[in-house]
């Protein structure tokens, strides 16, 4: 069953029955597909970032900001603001040459969207 959630500035889906690329992920104005691997690396290391940031919260000022990076051998991920409030950017490091990026006020969402979606 295709999925496909979206909102203010972000989208994410699932398409179990595509033959190569079974995810997508992207903005309003923007789009690229991934394999199923890609998209479990996606969703997984999102939620090591927001975990991060999360923890961070209390090691920070509050006019703080940090950057976090996470990486898996298909796909490099870098949360970068404060720990409330982050922009996310994505480097795909095998075959296609994709780089992405969501704003602050999309990111949460798309945590969230992330975390719901069923993931192979």
């Amino acid at each position: 069953m295709r999925v496909l959630k979206k909102g203010n500035g972000w989208r994410i889906g699932i398409n179990p029955a595509a033959a190569e690329f079974k995810g997508l992920v992207g903005t309003d104005d923007w789009a690229v597909e991934l394999t199923e691997a890609e998209l479990n690396d996606f969703c997984r290391l999102l939620a090591q970032l927001a975990e991060t940031m999360q923890q961070m919260a209390s090691e920070l000022m509050d006019q703080e900001k940090i950057a976090c990076e996470a990486e898996s051998n298909l796909i490099w991920m870098e949360v970068e603001g404060y720990p409330h409030s982050y922009s996310l950017r994505f480097i795909l490091n095998s075959g296609r040459c994709v780089e992405g990026k969501w704003d602050v006020s999309a990111v949460d969402d798309l945590i969230q969207a992330a975390a719901t979606l069923n993931v192979f």
